[in-house]
């Protein structure tokens, strides 16, 4: 009787989310063999090898994902979450440095990135309680115990530093409490520090967005004392802002700096920039072919296997390869919107809509990032960047996607 439930499940499989993970997985791994084919060294020009090895062991977890009822992962929700919380305090403590950052924790000759993780798991743990409070969404004390949850491994990760990974915490926490019905004023006041942290820059910016929150508050008629408090915090936040920059690394100065234009740098940060928006230009519409790429060659791009990958794939595949890419990846985030609008478990539909807010916040910074409209965060580009926990992690998540996706009909 459960087989026939099981085979049962699995004809509602979605192909479609497979198909575009497969051909993402697939054109990544090309990729990867072009960026490392010309970089003298044994080592990297086995990187593709790693990553196909990586993918397979990720279509087991894929299928095994897809395979458990969503209603164990609401289970053992808080568990997974506690256990990514305490690896990303063990990589505090003991973790490997890389660019200056400790973001690894190696066991033998295995290192993982313990951040990947934590943005599932955090999905998770915050669909889990929404889900669970349900009657009482818009409490205070709900609101503030899922920010609790959220902003938990955000903080932990900023102080790695990665600052990059953190903010995804945010477009997370951001899409999943509206998803779960918390009101467009909670939201707003949730944003307005961050808006304050932004503008505090410069004055009259401030000023306006002082004026703003004041008088929002002033128009839906709040208690003069929830008011009051609501300004004064973001009051305090713009004091606090110069000392919040000051304690950024140099380099997370130099990158903002240089995205917004205050700062010239062609021979550092804005290198790579530079000689991303060149590849991509010059590979036109059909690209210089596959190997021919010069920038790639040559060497020109820093972490073009990595962070950079798109742009291998928009001068040696051109602007089809690039819009293959971005079809592909408007396919799964398109799909995924839809699975979390239909879905009829509220739990399983948090997770869609936390799942698809991961894989579109990493799509549109990486390739902003690579095309020179977003600042360098040093984020992959799903499927396809090289790196075994990044890929783990994707695969794993498309699992979820498609976890809910078969039964997204079931209450």
């Amino acid at each position: 009787m459960r087989d026939a439930l099981f085979l049962k499940t699995f004809k509602k499989f979605d192909w479609l989310l497979f198909f575009a993970m497969v051909c993402l997985l697939i054109i990544g791994v090309i990729a990867i063999y072009s960026a490392t084919f010309s970089s003298g060294s044994d080592y990297l020009k086995q990187n593709y090898e790693r990553q196909i090895i990586w993918a397979g062991i990720g279509f087991l977890l894929f299928f095994l994902t897809v395979a458990v009822h969503f209603k164990y992962y609401q289970a053992f929700a808080y568990v997974l979450y506690g256990v990514s919380i305490f690896f990303l305090i063990l990589v505090l403590i003991m973790g490997n440095r890389g660019g200056g950052a400790v973001r690894w924790i190696a066991f033998g000759g295995i290192k993982f990135q313990p951040s990947e993780w934590a943005k599932l798991f955090t999905i998770f743990a915050l669909a889990r309680y929404l889900s669970d409070n349900v009657h009482q969404i818009r409490s205070s004390k709900v609101l503030a115990i899922a920010l609790a949850i959220g902003l938990l491994p955000m903080v932990l990760i900023f102080k790695e530093p990665d600052l990059g990974t953190s903010l995804v915490f945010a477009a997370i926490i951001g899409s999943v409490l509206f998803w779960a019905d918390v009101s467009p004023l909670a939201l707003f006041l949730i944003a307005a520090p961050f808006l304050t942290m932004l503008a505090s820059f410069n004055f009259y910016a401030f000023f306006a967005v002082m004026i703003l929150i004041a008088g929002i508050l002033y128009i839906v008629k709040r208690p003069l004392i929830f008011s009051i408090g609501n300004v004064l915090l973001n009051l305090f936040v713009g004091i606090v802002t110069p000392f919040f920059w000051n304690s950024l690394h140099a380099y997370q100065q130099q990158r903002l700096l240089t995205f917004l234009g205050l700062v010239s740098d062609p021979r550092g940060l804005s290198y790579q920039v530079i000689q991303s928006k060149v590849a991509i230009g010059s590979g036109g519409f059909w690209g210089k072919g596959f190997l021919h790429g010069t920038q790639t060659q040559l060497r020109f791009l820093p972490a073009q296997h990595t962070d950079f990958i798109f742009s291998v794939i928009g001068e040696e595949l051109g602007f089809i390869g690039g819009m293959v890419v971005l079809i592909l990846f408007a396919v799964i985030l398109f799909r995924g919107f839809r699975i979390a609008a239909n879905t009829k478990n509220r739990f399983a539909g948090l997770l869609g809509i936390g799942v698809t807010t991961m894989f579109l916040y990493h799509v549109v910074v990486n390739i902003g990032m690579v095309t020179g409209i977003m600042p360098v965060t040093g984020l992959p580009l799903p499927f396809i960047s090289y790196g075994g926990s990044f890929v783990l992690v994707s695969m794993v998540a498309m699992g979820v996607l498609v976890n809910v996706s078969m039964r997204k009909y079931e209450y």
